[in-house]
């Protein structure tokens, strides 16, 4: 068999759902063609190959690239000092409501250039890529007017130009009311559904809408409106859901077939049956958690019982979760929340892949896949979960 790069010597984590766990396979080899992967399976299995390049694994581990599924990467400013507040006693509702939260970079991030935005992301999305990530979710949310959403989303896909890395972009105008329309609601809505969605879809912006449903933000019967707008225009939807309150956001996402419901510490059994019957992804983001010293737990035992899949994200973003490492991100996850070691593998690869609609085509080492790759100095898979601070990454592939 001809093929482009031949990886011998290695232990293949493939997260194949067709093998047990993290799907292991010892002493594997795989190789790849045109970008994709073109053989995986035991050494013992391999055929004949002849390849342009043979990399010797050495004994490392190789894995899908890691999938960073839900961040706001593209921003301006920084909200530290109301970080500083937090650590005070005021909490994260009463400085949005003070004109700060995200509003706060809403304002930095209007007022800056395409290229600054694009300077600031690279750092931040550098710092991912250094840990093994080659797909990664960005979301608007911080201009709340078209010519900045715009913006955002089109910095996001300079970004796939200017790294080695894939980028799946999602429209968030409605992560809240900017302050232009605090007192015509209703009228931003009607923007959202009737300018800025159509403009996203035809002009291929982004492949799915974001709505932050709670309290501070959209209600229930918002929310819905913004869907079938959406999903007239055949964008897919995700829900920023029942993170401060049991709004049933998990299950108006399920109701429309989300992709994803994410956050989800509110989440109460019924939402959590809806999303297992719908098939939505219950994405997790301790590093928000953490940052707001939070202390209800998602639902993580009816999720396993259930069947939900459970994927895992930094959130990376400027106020409530300021973490640009995924590896910490899994730490956080068994730490604060329980997973296994398992769990949090699978919740950064084939679940991650599966919350942005892409299990058909990333996520896990099989034949047909996008030979998007991470080789690992590690000696066991639960190293990558250990480990706070280390960067055991030896190489990452985008199209091997």
């Amino acid at each position: 068999m001809r093929v482009d790069r031949l990886f011998t010597d290695v232990r293949l984590m493939t997260m194949s759902p067709d093998r047990p766990g993290l799907g292991v396979i010892e002493k594997g080899v795989l190789a790849t063609r045109n970008g994709r992967i073109a053989w995986v399976g035991p050494h013992c299995e391999a055929p004949v190959f002849h390849a342009a390049e043979e990399i010797k694994g050495e004994g490392r581990w190789l894995t899908p690239g890691l999938i960073d599924c839900h961040t706001h990467l593209v921003w301006a400013g920084d909200r530290a000092r109301e970080f500083e507040l937090r650590l005070e006693g005021v909490s994260y509702e009463e400085i949005a409501r003070q004109g700060g939260g995200i509003l706060a970079t809403v304002r930095a991030t209007r007022a800056a250039s395409r290229e600054e935005l694009l300077r600031a992301s690279l750092t931040r999305l550098d710092a991912l890529l250094a840990e093994g990530v080659t797909t990664v979710e960005i979301k608007s949310g911080y201009g709340l007017e078209p010519a900045t959403e715009y913006r955002q989303l089109e910095v996001a896909a300079a970004l796939e130009s200017a790294r080695p890395v894939r980028i799946a972009r999602t429209f968030l105008g409605a992560h809240t009311v900017p302050p232009e329309y605090a007192s015509d609601r209703a009228g931003y809505i009607e923007l959202l559904c009737s300018t800025m969605i159509p403009h996203v879809a035809r002009e291929r912006l982004a492949s799915a809408v974001d709505v932050f449903c709670e309290r501070i933000a959209f209600s229930p019967e918002e929310t819905k409106r913004i869907f079938e707008a959406a999903r007239a225009h055949g964008l897919a939807v995700k829900l920023h859901a029942d993170q401060l309150s049991n709004s049933g956001g998990a299950a108006l996402a399920a109701a429309f077939h989300a992709l994803s419901a994410d956050h989800l510490e509110y989440t109460d059994s019924e939402g959590v049956q809806a999303m297992a019957r719908a098939g939505t992804v219950a994405v997790l983001l301790p590093g928000a958690f953490y940052c707001l010293r939070e202390t209800k737990l998602p639902p993580i035992e009816n999720f396993r019982r259930a069947g939900v899949p459970m994927a895992v994200a930094t959130d990376c973003n400027p106020g409530t979760s300021p973490m640009v490492s995924l590896l910490l991100a899994l730490n956080m996850a068994a730490t604060l929340f329980r997973l296994t070691v398992s769990e949090c593998l699978l919740g950064v690869t084939r679940h991650a892949a599966r919350a942005l609609g892409l299990e058909d085509d990333r996520g896990t080492l099989e034949i047909g896949k996008r030979a998007d790759l991470a080789l690992w100095s590690i000696e066991q898979p639960a190293e990558l979960v250990y480990w706070m601070g280390a960067r055991p990454l030896h190489q990452r592939w985008v199209g091997a």
